[in-house]
């Protein structure tokens, strides 16, 4: 059984302060995971890590083996997920450097598999899909980060795009007329994949720069993407010590 299971996003590789570490790849029918499966003890709760991207980061948002990710963490006994997701921000107080937990999402990728029951064995499911994120998954992200003393905005539209490139100023402006808060890559269909597999699932968004046309910046810097991912980046163990502190 494990407590919790973390994917982590671009810019999170790997998760400090683990005791009692074990890499497992799991096999399962729908192939292999990102990278290898970081099982290990963090205050004496279990945890597992998976890097979605992999570890060197070359698995882009569009080939992303979802399906095989989210089965191997269930069958490793894995029942919450918390997927650490770099956005861009579109709302005014979701700038750069601030840490959010979505309570919605709007899905503009194509072409990826989006269902365990795609033709090929697994049974057709229409989940309720009309709160993306489990709620008391949320509530305990949200209580985790007070109780870390990490500012963090409560709820938020994620909107999911296809990748790999960044999205134009006119995207974004049709994404905030649609109520989009939040612009990022791998939202989806990671979270219906979880809810089909009746998993808690919920997401920790780390901004990482204006989205197109947003905020004060007329050109969107990769050098300050990843110095604000790092910063970002180096809240996210003392809320996950405390949500699982607090299971």
């Amino acid at each position: 059984m494990i407590d919790l299971a973390l994917i982590g996003g671009t810019g999170l590789y790997k998760f400090p302060g683990l005791a009692d570490v074990e890499e497992v790849r799991p096999g399962t029918a729908w192939g292999e995971t990102s990278d290898v499966i970081v099982r290990g003890r963090l205050g004496g709760r279990s945890l597992a890590f998976l890097a979605r991207h992999g570890c060197a980061h070359d698995i882009a948002p569009h080939q992303v083996n979802y399906r095989a990710n989210l089965a191997a963490l269930k069958a490793l006994g894995a029942a919450r997920i918390v997927g650490v997701n770099a956005v861009g921000g579109i709302r005014d107080d979701m700038g750069p450097r601030v840490l959010a937990v979505p309570d919605q999402i709007i899905d503009y990728t194509h072409g990826r598999i989006t269902s365990f029951g795609d033709g090929t064995g697994g049974a057709v499911t229409h989940i309720d899909f009309s709160e993306p994120y489990s709620p008391g998954l949320r509530r305990d992200l949200l209580g985790a980060a007070q109780r870390a003393s990490v500012p963090i905005v409560d709820g938020g539209c994620y909107g999911a795009t296809q990748g790999p490139r960044l999205e134009t100023r006119a995207e974004i402006a049709r994404m905030r007329r649609d109520g989009c808060d939040l612009v990022g890559m791998t939202g989806m269909p990671e979270a219906a994949l979880a809810r089909e597999l009746g998993v808690e699932y919920a997401c920790l968004a780390l901004v990482a720069n204006w989205a197109a046309g947003c905020g004060d910046e007329a050109e969107i810097s990769l050098e300050e993407i990843y110095a604000n991912l790092e910063h970002a980046t180096a809240q996210v163990p003392p809320i996950v010590r405390e949500l699982l502190s607090g299971r």
